[in-house]
Order: structure tokens, then sequence, then C-alpha cells
């Protein structure tokens, strides 16, 4: 029993349990212990967030992590708004969290490992990498060669293509973080001895495997659409051009939707599609902001750096912001989608 809670804790981090969950951790602060304003209204995600500036990732990267970070805090804070109700009986939410959490530790690589998940976890990815490669999987690689010396496409329906190769990797990223967390805990599973919690974490598992056959169907017929896309090129009647717009619609398709209901999502999505558009633009700005401020830091000029800090300040918050509410309206559509309501949609 102490080895379990112990491994909980670790994998928990600093105050995710319901007993962590104290007014002293979770109140907003004016400021933390240097003077700076406190960023997160739990205290474990303020650590992750201070971690992840010592780190020092990239410009773009950091704005999404502070996304998903704000998507877990609402998350959370919702969770215990239903734990003092006294609904979560099952702790199926809470354990929902606790791997949501995990898994934005892994993605960022903070989770204490060398992040190798997406060369050697599973079958998807079964050869070495070689030079012109792009994608980190045989079948992907072959795809995008052939598609992109086919003459099939403009420079701009490459560039689409391309973004959607790159978020099905991304999707195969998160599968493979996904698997080792349950496989993680099933580890922590074995060494647990009361009968009762043994049938409780069984379910966890029985869950999070349902879960993992979820994501694994949504992978193939996501690299189905991929192979079509290839071999055939766009349609003219192609609805969306984001991966991630295109992915809901196509699951809204599958669903057991109304045609009213399908035509207004339809409508939504397309708002949706700017925001993810918009977004976009705002990290390449951001990009190119962060570089413009390293040359002129570089060079010296205190009121250069002084203007070009600020405009990167403003255009840093103005991303994270987009991401949050980007993310938040992605969430929100996934629920609408799938009719399970709160269910957490990934990262």
């Amino acid at each position: 029993m102490r080895l379990h809670r112990l491994v909980a804790a670790l994998c928990l981090g600093v105050g995710v349990m319901a007993g962590k969950y104290s007014r002293e951790l979770n109140e907003p602060k004016p400021s933390g212990g240097d003077g700076q304003t406190v960023e997160f209204r739990i205290a474990k995600l303020n650590q992750v967030w201070e971690k992840a500036k010592r780190m020092q990732l990239s410009p773009v990267r950091q704005a999404e992590l502070h996304s998903d970070l704000k998507i877990q805090e609402k998350d959370e804070l919702q969770w215990k708004k239903m734990k003092v109700e006294g609904l979560d009986e099952t702790g199926e939410k809470e354990a929902q969290l606790r791997r949501n959490f995990n898994v934005i530790l892994a993605k960022y690589g903070m989770d204490g490992k060398r992040d190798t998940r997406p060369l050697e976890s599973n079958s998807l990815k079964d050869h070495d990498t070689k030079e012109g490669d792009m994608f980190d999987d045989p079948r992907l690689d072959k795809l995008w060669n052939k598609a992109k010396n086919s003459g099939k496409f403009s420079n701009e329906e490459l560039t689409s293509l391309k973004r959607e190769f790159q978020h099905h990797k991304d999707k195969v990223h998160e599968y493979n973080i996904l698997m080792d967390t349950v496989s993680r805990t099933e580890e922590i599973h074995k060494n647990v001895i009361s009968p009762l919690e043994g049938d409780a974490k069984e379910h966890v598992l029985q869950q999070k495997h349902t879960e993992l056959k979820d994501k694994m169907r949504n992978l193939n017929q996501g690299f189905e659409r991929l192979r079509k896309l290839s071999h055939e090129g766009f349609t003219e009647d192609s609805e969306f051009r984001e991966p991630r717009v295109i992915e809901l619609w196509e699951a809204a398709k599958r669903g057991n939707l109304s045609t009213d209901e399908l035509d207004s999502l339809k409508e939504e999505l397309r708002h949706f599609e700017t925001k993810v558009e918009k977004h976009s633009h705002y990290q390449e700005q951001l990009e190119l902001s962060h570089q413009k401020l390293r040359h002129v830091e570089a060079l010296g000029d205190k009121d250069h750096i002084k203007k070009n800090q600020e405009k990167y300040n403003m255009l840093a918050e103005k991303t994270r912001d987009m991401g949050y509410k980007m993310k938040k309206h992605m969430q929100d559509l996934s629920n609408k989608i799938s009719r399970q309501g709160l269910e957490h949609n990934e990262l």
C-alpha cells in the first residue's frame, strides 16, 4: 500500500489528489515569492510552467504548453466542484485528469524520460530514419514523397497536404505517449494489494484500453484519408483545409447527427477553421518576433531591445490566449460530436 501511494503521488505531482486541493495551494495569488505574478490557480501547474521557462522551450512550444495548462486548470477546477457536490464517485474523472496531466508532462519532455516514444513505441515505426524522411513513419514518408513528385498538387495544395501529414504524425506521437502512460499505470496496478483497490484500478485500465483502441481506429482512418488524398488529390468540393477541422468533420459524418445538426455543425466548423488559421498566423509572427529580438539583443541597442521585447511579449500573450480559446472550442466541438459531455479532448 505504501508503494502504491508513493507512485501515485509521483505520477500526480503536487496537489492533484483531492486532499491536496487546499485553499492555500489553489486560491489565486497576486504574486509568487519572487514578486512575479502567479500564472495559474493550481500550484502544480505553476511548477510545470516555471520549469518550462527554465527549459527555454521555443516561443511557439511554450505558448502551446500554456494553452494546454489552461485547459488542464479549467478541467481540474471543474472537477473540484464535482467532487464537492458528491459527483465522480467512481473516480473516473479524477483518473482522466491525472492521465491528462501526465500526458502534458510527457508531451513537453518534463516527465524525466528521454523522448524516444515516437520512434520506439509499437509497430507504427519500424525502420531507421533516413535522410529526407520527414514524418518518422515509413508509410507516411512513402506517401508524402509520392504525392510531392506526382505533379497533381499545386504549391498551395502541397502546403495543405503537408499540414495534414504533420498533424497525423503528431497524433501518432500523442498515441504513443498515451500508450506509455497506460503501460506505467499497469505496472502500478501490479503492486496493488487490496482487492477493492485492485477492482477500481482494473476499471480504470479497461477505460484506458478502450480509449487506446478508439485512438488507434482514428489513426487508421486518418491514414486512409491521407492515402486517398495522395493518390487522388484534393477535390473541388473539399469542405475544409485545416487538419483538425477536417478530423472533426469526418467524425461528425460518421456519427449519428441529423442532417440539420450536420448543417449547423458545418457552419460552426467554418468559424472554428478561421480561428485555427488566425492562431497559426500568430504562431508564425511570434516565431519571427523571437528571431528578430535575438538579433537586436546581439546588437546591444537598448531602445531597440525594449521595443522588440514589448512586441514579443504582446504577441506571446496573444498567441497563448488564442491557443487556449481555440483548444477550448475544439474540446466543445468534440464533446458535441461525441455527445459525451465533459470528456477531455486530446491535447
